[in-house]
């Protein structure tokens, strides 16, 4: 075992404060990551606040790590020391059920979490925060040399979990796309949305980042608090991308849709959707929900990111600047997304 410095919560209502943890002994197929930048996911927030059911205390998140190989075991051949690279939401999986074989661990029933997990010694992973962390070397990414470490950091949650439902339901060239929201996930779901060449809509309840979201690409941008948006727009958008953890007027929302297209939710609301059943068979709709992507699809928007220049927009922070960060995320006054330098931990 090795003892590193982090940032924990030690309940659901104190401050995160420094600490120690202790990460384990490299096995053959361990890499030792040394952390250069850790992103500030909402689900951090909501996780140690235990507002999605009791987590374990004390405990260390955050799932969007970047940084380089120290050290690797002795089996290890898909990663070197000095390589760049990334983790995200998982750290292990059976590797075997039908989701494994297929790429897609996400759905694994036996996932093993970045953080507030039990791992395969019993142990609860502990995340980010912090100035090391071993992963199996399977759920290592490789950034490339064209993505900054601090501005990938956040592609390992925000940028993903955009990526995955635009590959799903075949965003290209022509397609219609309407994003919801414009935070951290929402403005990659812009960026991603515009390079695969979609025609971008941001849907958002103000105009107060407009400016924002037509420097993404977007062509248009309305605000949902407006009644004429709905009306405008009714039958426009082949996908709308849900990014925000509110509970909206779906049938609303629906309307905007071409004939069968797909409203996906990425946000997660905790009060339930109100869903009209004509409101989707009327035009052969959708609703659907979209979790992160597995490792392979992971490693294909990180490269995809390099190649056309798209990384997070991003404030980086000292630790000391944690609880902090986490109120402003929680008012949502941040563009885009914190990160953590973790040199500072």
């Amino acid at each position: 075992m090795r003892t590193v410095k982090a940032w924990a919560a030690p309940s659901a209502t104190e401050p995160l404060s420094p600490t120690t943890i202790e990460r384990r002994d490299l096995g053959e197929h361990d890499v030792l990551i040394e952390i250069a930048y850790a992103g500030i996911c909402h689900s951090d927030i909501h996780t140690a606040r235990s507002e999605w059911g009791e987590a374990p205390y004390p405990l260390v998140v955050g799932h969007e790590i970047a940084g380089t190989v120290a050290e690797v075991g002795s089996a290890v051949t898909s990663h070197a020391v000095g390589d760049r690279v990334g983790v995200g939401c998982l750290v292990n999986s059976c590797g075997e059920c039908d989701a494994c074989k297929a790429g897609n661990q996400q759905y694994c029933p036996q996932q093993i979490g970045t953080y507030a997990a039990t791992d395969r010694d019993g142990t609860v992973t502990q995340g980010g925060y912090s100035t090391h962390v071993v992963v199996t070397e399977d759920f290592v990414l490789r950034i490339p040399d064209g993505l900054e470490l601090d501005v990938a950091a956040p592609l390992l949650c925000a940028g993903i979990t955009t990526w995955s439902p635009l590959r799903r339901w075949h965003v290209g060239e022509g397609t219609k796309v309407a994003v919801v929201g414009l935070g951290g996930l929402g403005h990659m779901g812009v960026q991603l949305a515009v390079a695969l060449g979609a025609e971008v809509t941001v849907l958002s309840q103000s105009l107060k980042k407009q400016e924002d979201g037509l420097a993404f690409g977007a062509v248009d941008y309305r605000a949902t608090s407006d009644e004429e948006t709905f009306t405008d727009l009714r039958g426009k958008f082949d996908l709308i991308l849900n990014t925000v953890s509110a509970k909206l007027p779906m049938k609303k929302y629906l309307s905007m849709l071409a004939p069968e297209g797909t409203v996906v939710n990425v946000g997660g609301p905790v009060e339930p959707f109100e869903v009209p059943a004509f409101s989707l068979i009327m035009g052969g709709k959708s609703l659907a929900g979209s979790n992160i992507g597995g490792i392979p699809e992971t490693q294909e928007m990180l490269d995809f990111c390099a190649e056309k220049g798209i990384g997070a927009k991003i404030e980086v922070i000292p630790a000391e600047k944690v609880n902090e960060a986490w109120d402003r995320v929680v008012a949502s006054d941040v563009r885009y997304r914190f990160v953590i330098d973790a040199a500072t931990i």
